[in-house]
């Protein structure tokens, strides 16, 4: 299939904004003008930096409840998964590299930094009997999931 432009390739401005804001805040955030912007001056305040959201897929078969998530180039020394009253949560660093001598970004797409993920599963699992595995660039988390079958009723008397 041949391209027929090459502008057709390239996200707008807008369109990445878009990509990670609500309609709210892209109405709100819109450019006044369609003159390209400085990335280096840009001003960005550390304290109103908020945690990237990690993206994962949970799904289940007949015994398991599986979360899967990319987390590549993340080292599992700087991942941070825990389980508390059925609610997954996933927490790490994607550290860039050595970019200390970088004097201007032309293009930055890709999210460095601190990234956070709580889940509510949404099925009864055995917290005890949970594996998760870093292997390509995915983390894999498998739980057991409870019987239903073994749920103990109550009686209404």
């Amino acid at each position: 299939m041949a391209r027929k432009s090459r502008d057709q390739d390239l996200l707008m401005e807008d369109e990445l904004t878009a990509a990670f804001l609500g309609d709210d805040e892209v109405a709100s955030s819109a450019s006044t003008t369609d003159e390209p912007q400085d990335v280096a001056e840009e001003e960005w305040d550390e304290e109103d930096a908020v945690p990237g959201q990690l993206a994962v897929d949970v799904y289940e078969t007949k015994e398991k409840l599986i979360v899967k998530a990319r987390t590549a180039g993340v080292n599992k020394q700087d991942l941070d998964v825990s389980l508390s009253d059925n609610t997954l949560s996933i927490r790490g660093t994607l550290s860039a590299g050595g970019e200390h001598e970088v004097e201007n970004y032309f293009v930055q797409e890709c999210y460095w930094g601190e990234f956070s993920r709580s889940i509510a599963l949404p099925v009864p699992v055995k917290e005890d009997e949970v594996e998760a595995v870093l292997k390509d660039g995915v983390l894999t988390i498998t739980f057991v999931k409870v019987n239903q079958e073994t749920v103990k009723k109550i009686q209404i008397q």
